[in-house]
């Protein structure tokens, strides 16, 4: 609530709330009727979108419904038999009752029957009813009357026979360019208009002259759209056998100007208001209209409008009340702002002097550890590169022993070519000459292989043949394997490549076949297999010997550094061989075996 009026300014504060309130209630009251109107216009427009679209739906039901039959008509005047029951005296009709009860039947049509010359029925598909048709004269009947003129014709009315209304489809028979009769096809619309009224939507089919045919309201058939001259309800009874208290005018005003609008119609038990909707049917001159029930929609949307109009008056009411308020309480609030401010300012100054400390020692620790972590690669690095070192030292006596026998083989050769070409064998000399290039090649592959192995680089992932690899490997321990009386066994398979450093796996199956090698040492049996073999996306190297195996008590730990079972060993040589593999992307495990040991490297297949 607005303050007390105390003095000059607070007159001014109750003025200006005078003066809001007002403009509430004015701008309440007109956006109300404005948003109200609108609302009103766009739901009467959607439902007459939606009217328009039921009544065209009905349409075509009623044009599916009338193309079944209108071609029955043409084909049964052209019939044979109908042709010689019209021409021939005292033709037996039964037959072709059968076939138009038959047919009737089939296409459910009410009534099919054949008409002489003389307007009296010949055959129908009723024959055997109580109703029948045969016998009737219809002679009087406005639609054989103009069949016979004009060759076909369209009436509705109801039948003189059965009572019931419908649709007579009259077609002209013609034999030698001389008409002998008319056929003539009766359809109900008691099904179709049973569905118009199960939708809920009032329908009904006016002809040319405004008389209701077809409804789904009983009690407006026959009923006009506007009240008939005495002439035109005379005919129109005559026409149509109707009774003189048909053509009475609909208990509503239909729109005559063909628009769609709501109108008013009294039925019982349903909504007073309606939206009208018409539409032309491929019948000439029939008219199809719909009544769609408004129930209460619009009115319902011109609430809702006009409660959203005055919710969104008071809720601006409320704002600028509330800034109003607000304004009334700034020089105070500014004060306290003032004070908080600099208050705020000096704590600031504190906090942000605390914290550039904090970010200096946070930087010098990140760079402590920068260092560190680089201090840890370099030295991991190392370990590698002592991890060969060590490994040649420990291949060199193999590798000594691979070279003295080529040696000794060259010197051999050597003095050979010597003495073939003392006695001018240059054929024999060149053979002994091209054994000694022979073993030279031998000696340069492996110092190559050593030199390459011993080498410390920057690791290269890369596609390697894993072949070449194991290849390299036995190349360096060849020797100490066959010194040690070790059997290799290496089952020659595809060549399947690797995501991998050539060198630096190498290494690890070198570390891998030594350790092997020392654990069978002093066995005469000692053996040493090497599997290849694909699994999914990877490939599995499977190096296994027949040695005592890993001890339980270690198993577990066997990756954790410095943990060993040799006696001289240091117990990292395994953490570099996982660590090199991890590198790669790919495992080093200790798969249980039934004998020995049994080591996996799984690398990426490429």
């Amino acid at each position: 609530m607005p303050p007390a009026p105390n003095d000059r300014t607070d007159r001014r504060q109750i003025g200006l709330w005078v003066a809001l309130t007002l403009g509430w209630l004015i701008a309440a009251t007109a956006g109300a009727y404005g948003l109200g109107e609108t609302a009103r216009t766009e739901a009467s427009a959607e439902l007459a979108r939606q009217s328009e679209a039921a009544a065209a739906l009905h349409a075509a039901v009623l044009r599916s419904e009338l193309e079944k039959y209108r071609a029955l008509a043409p084909a049964m005047a052209t019939d044979a038999d109908v042709a010689r029951l019209l021409t021939t005296p005292h033709f037996d009709a039964k037959p072709l009752n059968e076939r138009l009860e038959a047919l009737s039947e089939q296409i459910r049509a009410s009534a099919i029957y054949v008409i002489g010359a003389d307007g009296v029925t010949r055959a129908a598909s009723n024959w055997n009813h109580p109703v029948s048709f045969v016998g009737s004269d219809y002679s009087f009947r406005p639609y054989f009357i103009k069949a016979m003129r004009d060759g076909s014709a369209e009436f509705f009315a109801l039948g003189t026979v059965s009572g019931k209304p419908g649709l007579f489809l009259a077609r002209r028979v013609v034999n030698a360019g001389l008409p002998i009769g008319v056929v003539v096809v009766k359809v109900e619309f008691d099904a179709l208009e049973a569905e118009w009224r199960a939708s809920g939507e009032p329908a009904y089919v006016v002809d040319p002259g405004g008389v209701v045919l077809i409804t789904s309201i009983p009690s407006w058939r026959f009923r006009t759209l506007r009240p008939m001259d005495a002439e035109s309800r005379r005919l129109t009874l005559a026409d149509q056998t109707l009774a003189d208290g048909a053509l009475a005018p609909l208990p509503f005003r239909t729109p005559q100007d063909g628009a769609t609008r709501l109108v008013e119609a009294p039925l019982e038990g349903a909504d007073r208001h309606w939206m009208h909707a018409r539409i032309d049917t491929m019948t000439p001159g029939w008219t199809l209209h719909l009544l769609t029930p408004d129930r209460g929609v619009i009115e319902t949307n011109v609430a809702n409008a006009r409660t959203l109009a005055a919710l969104i008056a008071t809720l601006l009411f409320g704002v600028a009340a509330v800034l109003l308020r607000r304004r009334q309480q700034a020089a105070t609030r500014q004060r306290a702002a003032e004070a908080a401010r600099l208050e705020l300012e000096r704590r600031i100054e504190e906090r942000t002097h605390d914290l550039r400390q904090a970010n200096i020692a946070l930087n010098r620790q990140i760079d402590e550890r920068m260092r560190a972590e680089a201090s840890r690669e370099a030295l991991r690095d190392e370990l590698v590169q002592a991890g060969k070192l060590a490994a040649l030292g420990q291949i060199a006596a193999g590798v000594a022993h691979e070279i003295n026998q080529p040696v000794a083989a060259i010197r051999t050769q050597a003095e050979t070519a010597s003495a073939y070409l003392q006695r001018e064998q240059g054929a024999k000399a060149a053979r002994a000459l091209g054994r000694i290039g022979d073993l030279t090649a031998r000696i340069g592959a492996i110092t190559q292989e050593l030199r390459a192995f011993s080498r410390k680089a920057e690791p290269q992932l890369g596609t390697v043949s894993l072949n070449d690899a194991i290849d390299g490997a036995l190349l360096l321990l060849g020797g100490r394997l066959r010194q040690g009386g070790v059997r290799l066994t290496r089952p020659r398979g595809a060549n399947l490549l690797v995501v991998a450093d050539r060198f630096r796996l190498e290494q690890v199956i070198v570390n891998l076949m030594q350790n092997a090698a020392e654990a069978l040492e002093g066995r005469a049996d000692g053996q040493i297999t090497l599997t290849v073999e694909r699994v999914a996306d990877h490939v599995e190297l499977r190096v296994a010997d027949n040695g005592p195996g890993v001890a339980d008590d270690i198993r577990d730990q066997l990756f954790t550094p410095f943990v060993t079972s040799k006696a001289n060993g240091l117990g990292l040589g395994l953490v570099i061989c996982r660590d090199i593999v991890a590198g790669f992307g790919g495992e080093l495990d200790l798969r249980p075996a039934t004998l020995g040991a049994a080591f996996v490297i799984s690398l990426k297949a490429a």
